[in-house]
């Protein structure tokens, strides 16, 4: 039950910036939460007064209802991409020493805190045609941010530019970097199942067409591009005379 609330919740109320955008900002979510997990933090809190206004819980008693709300606050904080590193690491000394019992109550934590972050960033383990469409509305929120601090000229985040950060980039970076090296570990810990196994083969597939896609972006631009050979070395020009 836990697991499903943390899944419909860890995104409610996004206001579709990161929590560098918030911070430099100095908007009031980030003085709230004090510049850690800002989004994480407001997400779990507004599930929290969601769950309390609808008495979902109302039949269970304090004790019970505290502890839920604890351990959904766990969850839902566990997906900041910030603490990818210190997950990751953790389950992969899990796997290494192979201790991991899901007889016990703190491992079986663990592994919601896993499962929900798999789900989280699983886009590049969906069929091409799904996946792409998501990645593009994904970058598309980046480039909004992105037009925001132009619009009031702050410096602009990492991938949010639109003129420097191609989406094929950004997804072969966050697939090498981030859901990669995850779902490999996760592959393990099923065992390589059927489904683990199917996830890894589209990421794969997706990685290798965004690769494809980014080289073809790169020829194209270079295409733009004629060799100047007189006295200029081997330096290029634009098409429109600029000199690169």
């Amino acid at each position: 039950m836990l697991g499903l609330l943390a899944a419909a919740a860890h995104d409610v109320d996004h206001p579709g910036v990161n929590q560098q955008f918030l911070i430099k900002t100095k908007h009031h979510l980030a003085s709230l939460y004090q510049n850690t997990s800002v989004l994480e933090n407001h997400h779990w809190r507004s599930t929290v007064g969601m769950l309390r206004e609808s008495r979902l819980l109302a039949h269970l008693s304090k004790e019970i209802t505290q502890d839920i709300e604890q351990q959904l606050g766990s969850l839902i904080l566990s997906t900041d991409i910030n603490r990818q590193n210190e997950f990751l690491n953790r389950f992969r000394a899990h796997l290494a020493q192979k201790d991991l019992s899901l007889t016990d109550a703190d491992h079986r934590h663990f592994m919601l805190q896993i499962a929900l972050k798999c789900a989280d960033i699983c886009n590049p383990c969906r069929m091409w045609e799904l996946s792409k469409q998501w990645s593009e509305r994904v970058c598309e929120e980046f480039y909004r941010q992105g037009d925001l601090e132009r619009k009031f000229g702050l410096e602009i985040s990492p991938l949010c530019s639109q003129q420097k950060d191609s989406i094929p980039n950004i997804q072969v970076g966050f697939i090498n970097y981030i859901a990669e090296p995850l779902f490999v570990e996760w592959s393990r810990f099923t065992g390589g199942t059927p489904l683990s196994e199917k996830m890894l083969s589209h990421l794969k597939k997706n990685k290798a067409k965004w690769k494809s896609l980014s080289h073809r972006q790169c020829s194209k631009s270079n295409d733009h591009l004629v060799p100047v050979t007189e006295g200029k070395g081997d330096q290029k020009i634009s098409e429109d005379g600029a000199l690169l």
